[in-house]
């Protein structure tokens, strides 16, 4: 809804206003849905995993699992990873889905725009694989999210304050390699699709 405003406001200047639903829905299908959920992911599910697989860590579950001959990897990380890697382009088009209702309200409803204009030219900028490229990303970020938190978790010693560092560490560390891995991401997939 902000972007939406700030757009309107911006384009308003050149009577172009019914462009701001096209460049919001560009923006949050191929950047802002997939990496603000990677943060919120990380935020969430990402403490959750590193503490959960600390906790097993420091009450020495995991070492209970491996003398029943049983893989901890297998048993508790892979789950994770896959379940991360589904759900966050599912997250990521609920957000871009949430956003757009955002950006029309706030275009049609609050600013007056143009509801035929603002529609065309979302259709027209807006393009499938744009959105494809929003969830390609997604995969990514749910993998690393879900991957930093086992790590963190699963490596995770010194007691109680050990898993508070761990479970920290891992909302850091996934936070940031989101922002850095979407730049290659992005150079990746640009040059991949840019070529009709």
């Amino acid at each position: 809804m902000v972007m939406s405003l700030q757009s309107i406001y911006a384009f308003r200047a050149f009577g172009l206003e019914s462009f701001a639903g096209g460049t919001t829905g560009k923006a949050i299908a191929v950047e802002l849905g997939p990496v603000l959920t990677a943060l919120m992911l990380a935020g969430r599910a990402g403490s959750g995993i590193a503490t959960e697989l600390g906790t097993m860590r420091i009450t020495e579950q995991i070492d209970a699992l491996e003398s029943m001959a049983v893989n901890p990897v297998q048993f508790l990380v892979l789950p994770r990873l896959i379940a991360a890697t589904i759900v966050a382009p599912i997250l990521t088009l609920l957000f871009f889905v949430v956003g757009m209702g955002g950006a029309y309200f706030v275009a049609i409803i609050v600013e007056h725009v143009d509801q035929g204009a603002w529609v065309s030219n979302l259709r027209d900028i807006v393009e499938p694989i744009d959105v494809i490229q929003g969830m390609i990303k997604a995969c990514f970020f749910g993998f690393m999210v879900a991957l930093v938190g086992c790590y963190q978790g699963y490596h995770a010693t010194g007691g109680g304050r050990g898993v508070g560092l761990g479970t920290t560490r891992a909302v850091v560390i996934a936070s940031v390699t989101t922002l850095v891995t979407d730049y290659f991401l992005s150079d990746i997939l640009l040059s991949v699709f840019s070529h009709k």
